[in-house]
């Protein structure tokens, strides 16, 4: 289990949610905080877009239901504005949201799709040193016949913002294998300040969306455009990997399960434990089942079905392959 530290920090949390799965996933991730580190002292701020002209439609989250219940869960709504992506890149939300967050306070992200399962307040962040998740593939760059390797790719964005490439890079692994170069899931990352992280986070994942360097020419950027910039902009901040007083991140105090069949899939009894544990009581299970997926996953125990299929200490070496063998049994939902 993490240790506690005098070093210590308190320190605010923020969430992006909206219309939709966002909504639902929202509320388990602050019921799950509250029940699994109920000494939390910093704020936990829901991020929601607002309409305009970047949004086809309303993004807010819509039910008035989800809106009391985060709030009954002690979550603050805190609006933000879409200037850059909105309905073109949605991940952008993250990017963009920073900078609603209150200014020089230190913050730690989570995507929504997150439960928190230890306590949080006890992991010994450095918020001076940005690190982010490694529970990641190897999905960007992709590998071209004929095209540049991954020396070249990362080569050419640290060039073009003028940072060290060679720090970067884990010497430990061979040359042209991913794990070499520096690559996050940005499923959770931190800072000292929102508003620094998120103008040097906005001013990368612009460059390299309208002015892409040559190298990158026939690289996919949706939806990879995030986890792209990120490493850029934790490398620039003078982070970077994370260290082992981290480990609780992706291990016993918070789960990036993504996708409910994936949860009952591939994580550990204790995760499912605490989202069956905190999704049943009434006040909570009213709302949440209100979205099909959780109450056909968690109500309906079809996640058992899911969690049937699978052996947890032999399962296949992608995400993909999991995702398959659920659709092929029918029980995918998103």
């Amino acid at each position: 289990m993490a240790k506690k530290s005098k070093k210590r920090q308190d320190f605010n949390i923020m969430i992006v949610a909206q219309n939709g799965r966002l909504q639902y996933e929202a509320v388990l991730f602050a019921a799950s905080l509250r029940h699994s580190d109920p000494d939390f002292k910093g704020r936990l701020i829901v991020a929601e877009p607002q309409p305009g002209p970047m949004w086809d439609k309303d993004p807010r989250i819509g039910n008035q239901e989800v809106r009391d219940l985060l709030a009954h869960l002690g979550a603050e709504i805190m609006p933000f504005e879409s200037t850059h992506f909105g309905d073109s890149y949605p991940f952008g939300n993250k990017i963009e949201a920073l900078r609603a967050m209150p200014e020089g306070e230190p913050f730690v992200f989570f995507d929504t799709d997150t439960l928190i399962t230890g306590k949080l307040s006890e992991i010994d962040f450095d918020f001076e040193h940005p690190a982010a998740s490694m529970r990641r593939e190897g999905t960007w760059p992709t590998e071209e016949l004929y095209g540049p390797g991954y020396n070249e790719t990362w080569g050419a964005l640290y060039d073009r913002f003028g940072l060290d490439f060679a720090s970067s890079l884990d010497m430990t692994q061979p040359d042209e294998y991913w794990q070499r170069y520096l690559y996050f899931n940005a499923g959770w990352f931190f800072y000292r300040c929102p508003h620094e992280f998120g103008a040097r986070f906005a001013e990368y994942a612009l460059e390299i969306r309208d002015n892409t360097p040559e190298a990158l020419v026939c690289q996919p950027l949706d939806p990879w455009l995030d986890q792209v910039a990120l490493p850029l902009v934790i490398h620039a901040l003078g982070g970077g990997r994370p260290g082992p007083e981290l480990d609780g991140l992706d291990g016993d105090v918070s789960c990036h399960y993504r996708l409910l069949p994936l949860l009952y899939a591939r994580e550990s009894d204790h995760v499912v434990d605490v989202l069956e544990t905190v999704t049943s009581p009434n006040k909570i299970k009213k709302v949440v089942k209100q979205y099909d997926p959780i109450k056909r996953m968690i109500f309906q125990r079809r996640g058992h079905k899911v969690r049937a299929m699978f052996d947890r200490e032999n399962l296949p070496n992608m995400e993909k392959k999991i995702r398959n063998q659920i659709k092929r049994e029918g029980f995918w939902m998103r």
